[in-house]
């Protein structure tokens, strides 16, 4: 609701807000389009956002075959292929069902956010988003240091770049916001380049890799039976493989980026907001897609790598730890090969944050904003752009630009979500009545909170890290919360028919309200109220219309404001509201009575009693507390006019 006419934005500010993001208005009503900001997102072809998120999920190529062979050695290879059977017959699925049960990109945590109202609800959704912007934000920091590493460890640059990894991560950092604050084109054109070069690259690695075990019968039979001699037979291995899966987890990454960037996903021409079947359609295709290549080069890297490369080498100091693919790359197609595959690896790894930053963009301004948590400008691209590449840097400077220190929080990030994810398509389908999918997504549930558990165990430093970035969220969206306390949030206001003719009749006079706490509703209440509000402010006539509003859920920041008038006991006009907070749907309907009708309405309190402090905690948890002067203050900064502003009487 606008009340007062604001100059035009300066070409700065107008700079930042071009490209309001249609996606961070979540659900919050609006009264119409955003017509100061840019058009709305066309969408982009399935594979080209496939690319978006497959910088994130391909890139992990680069380091995936040396963490395998880390933790699992020999039988790295039969470890991936649990780790793809996950892939395929759990994460996918999940994801699947999560695409359809939330088509704009909120993901899980909108799911799981329908089943817990009120505060409660805000808190467990801002926990979620914690763990999601510890997986999104570990992605940028983590993705361009492991670029870096790659820089500094090429024997070309090796002098040259010694000691300047930081630099070159905080410098990568600010480049991928920069394509960003470019806009989301050219970030999706410059992910197809990368995508489509690098898995090139890595087919021709795999290929000759592949040559090579077929032409060198030998290593194929010295690794089959070193592996039969230190695991005995298949069930050993497989459930060694089960014991050490956890350690690969970062190989399922791409899926929650996957469901975040859907919204860049351009479906049928006659998809509506409520049933975007065409994205559904594509956005599976885009998960399945990515999903059955990710997993087809991940069992053939991790077998060609394992049968191939000394064990020796992957360890810390070795020529094959966390680039085993390059190592292969220079081995056996020459430094001038190898060379051009690095400089891809360390492109797609820098980029890799491409599909994290998407997410935190669509994903954070759909629910601070919406809360109250968090300044309007959240919901434009650049100055979250800004905001977040800032905690990026802080991030990389905390961690030393360390890729190992940042693996433990990436992974408890992704398995949180994972998990959340699972359990909330297996309550969708439960209500659903879905006997087969409820058994099957449970099943998937128990495996993924399985493995999330033991990587906490095995690596706590992940979660205390994730409740770093939860106690952050908490904390900066309660300020936010109580910066905004005394903003109006009312977004429109409607009446019907009956209040309509109320507010029209008394126009033609002085328009006076009365505030009014509804007990009984008798005809003893409104006669013994309004003889109070006369006695109290010294005015004749019982010319009043009645205002009650019943608060609905005071944890949320902004709606639309219904107005219904009835008349009570042949005589008393009632106008009834139902709102988030007493104060601020008064101030909307005294806004509104002004703008519709020219006049200067005038409202009458009671005060209320009790202790100012905790009135207004009152007012800032549960909507209610002392109302007469919160509703001024409300108007107060609608309206900063005194001569147009409405008049707040109490007594």
């Amino acid at each position: 609701m606008a009340t007062t006419e604001h100059p035009p934005p300066g070409r700065l500010r107008a700079w930042m807000l071009e490209g309001l993001s249609d996606m961070g208005k979540g659900h919050a009503p609006q009264t119409a389009p955003d017509t100061e900001t840019a058009p709305q997102h066309k969408g982009q072809r399935w594979y080209r956002v496939m690319c978006l998120t497959g910088v994130d999920y391909f890139s992990t190529l680069g380091y995936q075959p040396g963490i395998a062979a880390l933790a699992a050695g020999l039988l790295s290879p039969v470890a991936t292929i649990v780790l793809v059977v996950v892939t395929l017959a759990g994460a996918l699925p999940v994801y699947r069902r999560v695409a359809e049960e939330s088509p704009h990109g909120e993901g899980s945590i909108a799911m799981l956010e329908r089943l817990l109202s009120f505060w409660k609800g805000k808190l467990f959704v801002l926990t979620l988003l914690g763990f999601a912007a510890t997986d999104f934000l570990i992605t940028i920091t983590l993705s361009a240091a492991d670029a870096s590493t790659h820089l500094v460890e090429n024997p070309h640059l090796t002098s040259a770049l010694h000691d300047r990894q930081m630099v070159i991560t905080l410098v990568l950092v600010a480049l991928l916001g920069a394509v960003f604050l470019k806009g989301f084109l050219e970030a999706i054109g410059v992910a197809v380049a990368l995508v489509v070069v690098y898995l090139g690259l890595n087919v021709v690695v795999v290929a000759v890799g592949l040559w090579h075990v077929v032409t060198e019968g030998h290593v194929v039979t010295d690794w089959a039976d070193a592996l039969t001699a230190e695991h005995g037979n298949v069930f050993a291995m497989i459930g060694v493989s089960l014991l050490v899966f956890p350690k690969l987890a970062l190989g399922l990454s791409g899926f929650e980026t996957g469901v975040a960037v859907m919204p860049h996903v351009q479906g049928d021409p006659d998809d509506t907001a409520e049933n975007p079947k065409g994205r559904i359609r594509d956005t599976k295709k885009l998960l399945t897609t990515a999903a059955l290549i990710m997993s087809v080069f991940l069992i053939a890297t991790s077998f060609i790598t394992t049968v191939l490369i000394p064990e020796k080498e992957f360890e810390s100091g070795g020529q094959a730890n966390g680039r085993a693919l390059a190592y292969l790359a220079h081995e056996y197609l020459g430094n001038a090969f190898g060379t051009v595959y690095d400089v891809s690896t360390i492109a797609i790894l820098w980029f890799a944050g491409a599909s994290a930053m998407a997410g935190l963009l669509n994903l954070m301004p759909r629910y601070l904003p919406r809360y109250g948590m968090a300044p309007h400008w959240a919901r434009a691209v650049r100055p979250m752009v800004i905001v977040f590449t800032l905690v990026a840097f802080l991030v990389t400077w905390i961690f030393d630009a360390d890729v190992d220190a940042q693996g433990g929080a990436y992974a408890t990030g992704v398995l949180v979500l994972m998990s959340s994810a699972a359990i909330a398509v297996t309550i969708a389908a439960r209500r659903a009545r879905q006997r087969g999918w409820t058994v099957g997504f449970a099943a998937i549930s128990a495996v993924l909170l399985y493995v999330t558990v033991v990587n906490v165990i095995e690596r706590p430093d992940g979660v205390k890290i994730g409740a770093c970035f939860i106690a952050g969220i908490i904390l900066v969206s309660l300020l936010s919360r109580l910066a905004r306390a005394f903003e109006l949030r009312v977004t429109s206001v409607t009446l019907d028919p009956m209040a309509e003719r109320f507010i029209r009749d008394m126009a033609s006079r002085k328009i006076r309200f009365i505030a009014n706490e509804p007990d009984q509703r008798d005809k003893a209440e409104y006669r013994d109220k309004i003889e109070q509000i006369r006695q109290d402010n010294d005015i004749p006539g019982e010319d009043f219309v009645f205002v009650e509003v019943t608060v609905v859920d005071p944890s949320e920041f902004e709606s639309g404001l219904t107005v219904r008038g009835e008349v009570l006991h042949n005589r008393y006009r009632v106008l009834t509201l139902e709102s988030s907070s007493i104060s601020n749907a008064l101030a909307a309907l005294l806004l509104h009575t002004r703008d519709s009708t020219g006049c200067i309405p005038h409202i009458y309190f009671e005060w209320t009693e009790g202790n100012p402090f905790a009135n207004f905690l009152r007012f800032f948890l549960f909507g209610q507390g002392e109302v007469a002067p919160v509703t001024r203050e409300v108007l107060r900064e609608a309206e900063p006019d005194r001569d147009r502003r409405p008049r707040v009487h109490t007594g």
